[in-house]
């Protein structure tokens, strides 16, 4: 095998005219040969591998999302069962509550258990007047009684309380009490508020008026 003369290739190429590739021997083409059958493939993997690489971050991008939006679909099915849960309960306590409003014609007997829980405790009505209009509300209706007895202040008390553990709601509100100068009686004076539940008529007519008159 011939010796490959460096010093002579060395000559050949600083003799080289490089923008001039008409003049070239035969030692650059071959360099600039090789060199673009090198580049060729290099820049090709440089673009290629790029182009996966930025695949590949949308693709962690969107295990992320999905990873998120699984959680959080996770979480919303757990909560889902609590809201029920405690729908459920409050459909039970409300159930509770609405059992004891009395309807329409359980009312006049409420009315006599209030004033029999004073006369039981020996006081002396002066007045017992139940509005002649109730005030209706979303699901229930209101009826204020003014009331005005006169007694000891231990029984008032108790009336008070036979009043609160009556198995209808009733409340006493506005209450004043004052004392005869003349004597050892006070009187009590208080409005109490009965509660009855509307019916499905009542609610019927109420939705109605709610939505307005129809457009015709």
């Amino acid at each position: 095998m011939a010796a490959v003369n460096f010093n002579a290739l060395l000559d050949e190429f600083k003799r080289t005219n490089w923008k001039d590739p008409g003049t070239w021997h035969a030692a650059p083409k071959l360099l600039v040969l090789l060199g673009v059958l090198v580049a060729i493939p290099v820049a090709g993997y440089f673009v290629d591998t790029s182009s996966q690489i930025e695949d590949l971050e949308k693709l962690r991008g969107e295990e992320t999302r999905l990873k998120d939006q699984y959680l959080d679909k996770k979480k919303q099915a757990i909560n889902l069962d609590l809201h029920r849960q405690q729908l459920r309960e409050i459909d039970t306590q409300f159930g509770a509550l609405l059992r004891q409003l009395p309807n329409r014609s359980q009312m006049d007997a409420l009315l006599v258990d209030i004033n029999q829980a004073g006369l039981g405790r020996g006081l002396q009505f002066e007045l017992f007047r139940p509005s002649p209009a109730e005030i209706t509300r979303e699901f229930y209706a209101e009826r204020p009684i003014a009331v005005k007895v006169t007694g000891s202040y231990h029984d008032m008390g108790a009336f008070a309380s036979d009043v609160g553990q009556l198995p209808r709601i009733v409340t006493l509100n506005d209450v004043t009490i004052s004392a005869d100068p003349k004597g050892g009686v006070l009187t009590m004076d208080a409005t109490a508020r009965t509660f009855r539940y509307l019916d499905d008529d009542e609610l019927a007519a109420q939705r109605k008026g709610a939505k307005g008159p129809a457009k015709k």
